[in-house]
């Protein structure tokens, strides 16, 4: 009951930061940096020994421009130093552990206490209110099955922002089923998991359907996609961005020209191969620092995507957060098996995150060889882990959780290397970041 008022709490207080001016906005970025920096250089080992070796003092990061005095983390250095990341004030024990679902094939994991989960929870509902949702509206989500038993009891019994979920790896026409009973007024998914079933809907002809309004996530959202979906449900839908490093990093409110970026709880840079900032308007890749994550603290991390940061001052919508736009992102593709379903890419790579094993796993991709034959190539952290036991579990593992019939076969291959292509991307993964 003390979280629950604990993260409305929250959620009352940041709504207010959407219309501070940029001057106050700048002023908060700044205090809070500055704490976040002393903080890791007294208490994450990763931290204070990068200081050390670039010859910085936490006192030399004053001001937001500041930054660009420290070195930019990639995935590739925050994996290997994952043990130097947590801070020693916490017990990692007690941590709250998430995956990235590895996209880019190489899965990540990030600590989080409590109380930033809750901050997190707080910025997601945030968007979504400004958008149009109320307290008491039906909202309807598809995602992973993992997210299930972190629905507050409280918030189902109450109904307050109670969320109704469907699993991501249902079929289109099971999930209709549920949503047909439900009648939501809104509707949230993977952008890709949220096409399928508009797809779905306008096959079986079913116009009972009519969310208020729509948000989606996870994937670089299609033009095309986007239009089929507004028009099947007749309502608007809005974009969202966002990592499992970061949770929700920028959104779209309802002018839908750009992104809002939640500068209150990120500083987010856009940046050249050499590391610069590159202009307002110019294409770069998103570089951002998390101004509330203590138990392990993000600074200055490549999150793998392209966008531009808008020079517009102020957006017709009210909000006075910086702008952005996706240049390029984790644009996923439909897998289409032998038995005609379609499978959401989101829905394999949570699949791959809730394998017992996938911490031993340093890079993976997914190969379609044919409708009725997946491959997985696994690059393995541990090589003493025995292959054999991993390939029979992992096989097992993921045909319960895409429901795979037995004309679908799975194999694993062990690899040292997963081959690149000329832009640094994996080949053949299901989906591309």
């Amino acid at each position: 009951m003390v979280n629950y008022l604990r993260a409305a709490y929250r959620l009352y207080s940041i709504k207010k930061h959407l219309y501070w001016d940029r001057n106050r906005l700048l002023k908060h970025q700044t205090v809070e940096l500055k704490r976040v920096i002393n903080y890791a250089f007294n208490h994450v080992p990763y931290w204070h020994g990068k200081f050390k070796e670039i010859g910085l003092k936490p006192n030399d990061i004053k001001t937001v421009e500041d930054l660009n005095k420290l070195p930019i983390m990639n995935k590739g250095e925050f994996r290997r130093n994952i043990s130097q990341m947590v801070s020693t004030r916490f017990d990692r024990n007690m941590l709250k552990k998430v995956f990235t679902s590895g996209s880019t094939g190489q899965p990540l994991t990030v600590y989080l206490s409590p109380v930033e989960d809750e901050f997190r929870k707080a910025r997601h509902l945030r968007a979504n209110i400004f958008c149009g949702q109320k307290m008491r509206d039906i909202w309807v989500v598809i995602t992973s099955p993992y997210r299930f038993e972190k629905i507050l009891r409280l918030s189902r019994l109450l109904r307050i922002y109670a969320m109704n979920t469907l699993s991501v790896y249902d079929s289109p026409s099971k999930q209709l089923i549920s949503v047909a009973q439900l009648k939501p007024d809104v509707l949230e998914g993977y952008s890709s998991s949220v096409y399928l079933l508009a797809r779905e809907v306008e096959r079986q002809g079913v116009d009972m359907i009519k969310p208020r309004v729509m948000f989606s996530g996870a994937e670089l959202i299609d033009y095309s996609y986007r239009q089929l979906i507004e028009k099947v449900f007749d309502a608007p839908l809005y974009d969202q961005y966002a990592t499992v490093e970061f949770e929700r990093m920028a959104w779209q409110c309802p002018d839908k020209t750009a992104y809002h970026i939640d500068a209150d709880a990120l500083i987010m840079q856009f940046v050249d191969r050499d590391g610069e900032e590159v202009s307002p308007g110019e294409r770069g890749e998103v570089v951002c620092t998390s101004l509330f994550n203590y138990a392990m603290p993000l600074i200055r991390y490549a999150v793998g995507d392209l966008g531009v940061g808008s020079a517009e001052e102020r957006c017709s919508c009210g909000v006075s957060f910086p702008l952005m736009k996706m240049v390029e992102g984790r644009s996923d593709s439909i897998l289409y098996l032998s038995d005609g379903r379609p499978l959401s890419p989101m829905a394999f790579l949570y699949a791959m995150s809730l394998f017992r094993l996938f911490e031993y796993i340093e890079q993976y991709r997914v190969v379609q060889e044919k409708q009725d034959s997946l491959r997985i190539d696994i690059k393995r952290v541990d090589v003493n882990v025995d292959e054999r036991s991993m390939e029979t579990e992992l096989v097992e593992h993921i045909r319960r959780v895409l429901n795979l019939n037995s004309e679908i076969r799975v194999k694993v291959h062990f690899v040292d290397e997963i081959p690149v292509d000329k832009s640094g991307k994996l080949m053949k993964v299901i989906s591309k970041a």
